[in-house]
């Protein structure tokens, strides 16, 4: 198993994405666009993690590299490898598969609720974020770090698998190995410091994420348990 990490800006990820990794030795490798390196083939990859920035899909003139990264998404949807997009990630995966992205009507920041819908309660893999990690009871909303001002409209053929108050797609899969999330799973305390040090917002943002912080790591390990061992 091998797996390819696209990130478009160095301060975004992988963060806990790259923790599991390492804790259950899988191989991976890290593509820093933003800084120019030069994308290898998809050969011998069977897994594409697309992570976030501040940039939105609409500026790919001002950060052209952004369009290498939809050729290698949609090279990977192509194969049909399995493939994780994280905030811009997933508005690009969106992209790809022919969606619009587009101003949201506020930005949404901080710890904030999603709530599964219909086809979220019955994928395998939502159910497995959505179980907590030390009661082992089953939340159909629960809490997730957020930070994003973009929205996209579903792709035809994919199904919404969960949303917000603010924002109506939060979480979509495509067949059943491409999936798209609005909310950052992969934050660590030391990311979002790094994100919020010089913010006003910051000792609010710590001492919630402290509050949190442990049960929001065992949903998504619980997650990345399921999908990067999917077959």
């Amino acid at each position: 198993m091998s797996v390819l990490i696209i990130k478009n800006i160095i301060t975004e990820g992988p963060g806990t994405i790259e923790d599991f990794l390492k804790r259950e030795n899988i191989l991976f490798s890290i593509l820093e666009l933003s800084t120019g390196e030069i994308p290898s083939p998809l050969e011998g990859v069977d897994t594409l993690v697309v992570m976030g920035g501040p940039m939105s899909v609409y500026e790919m003139d001002k950060y052209p590299y952004l369009m290498i990264g939809s050729r290698i998404i949609r090279e990977a949807i192509n194969r049909d490898l399995r493939v994780l997009g994280v905030c811009l990630g997933a508005q690009i995966i969106a992209y790809c598969l022919g969606a619009e992205v587009f101003r949201g009507p506020e930005e949404e920041i901080g710890w904030r609720s999603i709530e599964l819908t219909r086809d979220g309660l019955k994928d395998p893999l939502m159910r497995k974020l959505a179980i907590h990690p030390q009661v082992g009871d089953f939340w159909r909303k629960f809490g997730v770090f957020q930070w994003h001002g973009d929205a996209f409209d579903l792709p035809i053929g994919a199904a919404l698998l969960a949303k917000s108050e603010l924002y109506k797609h939060q979480a979509f899969r495509y067949k059943d190995n491409v999936y798209g999330f609005q909310f950052h799973i992969e934050v660590t305390k030391n990311m979002l410091f790094e994100w919020f040090k010089d913010s006003s917002e910051m000792p609010l943002i710590m001492k919630e994420t402290e509050r949190i912080y442990e049960e929001y790591t065992g949903r998504a390990t619980n997650f990345y348990n399921a999908f990067f061992r999917k077959k």
